[in-house]
């Protein structure tokens, strides 16, 4: 009996080759939904992450979208230390931590 977690996988190897083709809110979607539904793919985190950190600026990302990716990692315990410093950076660098609303 299949619990879901083939679909997922598949779906996280059909994304890995596509990551440039996503908006910042569908990387986050990835992410988060892979978290959310407690499925582990080591590979997908990593290529998503190293795809975040390669970007120029995270200006296209809205706040929910960066809390939900860096929330996604943790819940998986993935850890991506060059991404949460990226992350960390920009958040700083906007100096509008306000915009982070707790939920």
């Amino acid at each position: 009996e299949d619990d879901g977690t083939t679909l997922f996988h598949h779906i996280a190897e059909k994304s890995i080759s596509l990551l440039g083709k996503f908006i910042p809110q569908g990387l986050s979607n990835l992410v988060w939904s892979f978290a959310k539904a407690e499925v582990s793919h080591p590979p997908l985190f990593e290529k998503v992450a190293d795809h975040i950190v390669a970007l120029d600026h995270l200006g296209a990302f809205y706040p929910q979208d960066l809390s939900n990716t860096v929330w996604s990692f943790a819940k998986m315990e993935v850890s991506h230390p060059p991404l949460f410093e990226k992350v960390a950076d920009h958040i700083v660098a906007l100096d509008q931590l306000r915009a982070f609303k707790p939920q």
